[in-house]
């Protein structure tokens, strides 16, 4: 699934290389761009409940559930986010949404199952956290960033040596060629810095939610048993719940190679378990 969105990604450029090659002003194809980008920041909760198949949830269908997200959303003073759950195995959660007053943060079956009280904290309030850092809309950004320097250097390429009236085909076939590359370049290197942007994304929550709930250990503990019984879902569904793994509390990844296992959105677990282990001690320190 990951490698099929990175041949996507790597169409998207190439046919936007294309367009221009064509005589496409590079403005429009610009704006094409950022109102793709713009969808998906504007529809992302309704996307991502969808892609889940996940459904919203009263209070009076999920107490607790509620009772935990109004616990910390009084802690952390923000707007309580939409409630969902996803009905399925994997144990997992995210937040997604636009902005606070649109976000939606949806549990699994699998991990309300498996995770205690404290577990359960600590695990929404890294979601929470992603919310009040406005997460979405710093990766659509960044995103859109990527997309705009890939249509810098292809509109620099065809200003700069693009062949006049009177060259050979084979001229123009060859600058075509060069833009393509370039742009498949400049695609790759974008995929990787957002890549590391989404694992520093990761740490900032994990830090976040430790510090709302006061409680790194509890944190810890859920990680360590979420990444532990992933091993026991089955390989087909964890290959499906690979396209989710950007918005996911901890990657779901099957056994053995896998792009996701090298492409990571996601720092590794001995990273994050050591993390939190040193803010147990600043909290230590400083009680």
């Amino acid at each position: 699934m990951v490698l099929t969105v990175v041949l996507l990604g790597l169409l998207y450029v190439v046919v936007m290389a294309v367009l221009i090659g064509l005589g496409l002003p590079w403005p429009l194809v610009l704006l094409l761009g950022g109102v793709g980008l713009f969808v998906q920041w504007w529809f992302s909760d309704r996307l991502a409940l969808a892609s889940m198949r996940a459904v919203e949830v009263s209070p009076a269908q999920a107490p607790e559930l509620h009772a935990v997200i109004d616990r910390l959303c009084a802690l952390a003073d923000m707007p309580k986010p939409r409630v969902a759950i996803a009905d399925t195995d994997i144990p997992n959660a995210f937040a997604t949404g636009r902005s606070p007053k649109r976000a939606v943060v949806c549990a699994t079956t699998g991990i309300l199952r498996r995770l205690d009280e404290r577990e359960l904290e600590g695990v929404l309030s890294h979601e929470l956290s992603h919310v009040a850092h406005r997460d979405v809309t710093v990766m659509t950004v960044s995103s859109f960033v990527s997309v705009v320097a890939g249509l810098l250097m292809r509109s620099f390429l065809f200003g700069g040596v693009a062949p006049r009236r009177g060259n050979d085909r084979d001229n123009a076939a060859a600058v075509v060629l060069l833009v393509v590359v370039a742009s498949v370049a400049v695609y790759a290197v974008s995929f990787l810095l957002i890549r590391a942007l989404s694992r520093y994304r990761e740490l900032a929550a994990d830090r976040a939610g430790a510090l709302l709930t006061g409680q790194p250990s509890a944190l810890a503990s859920a990680l360590v048993k979420v990444s532990g019984d992933m091993a026991r879902i089955p390989t087909r569904d964890l290959r499906q719940a690979e396209a989710y793994n950007a918005f996911f509390f901890a990657p779901a990844l099957a056994g053995g190679f896998s792009i996701s296992s090298l492409f990571s959105t996601h720092p590794s677990l001995d990273t994050r378990l050591d993390r939190l282990s040193r803010i147990s001690g600043e909290l230590g320190r400083a009680g």
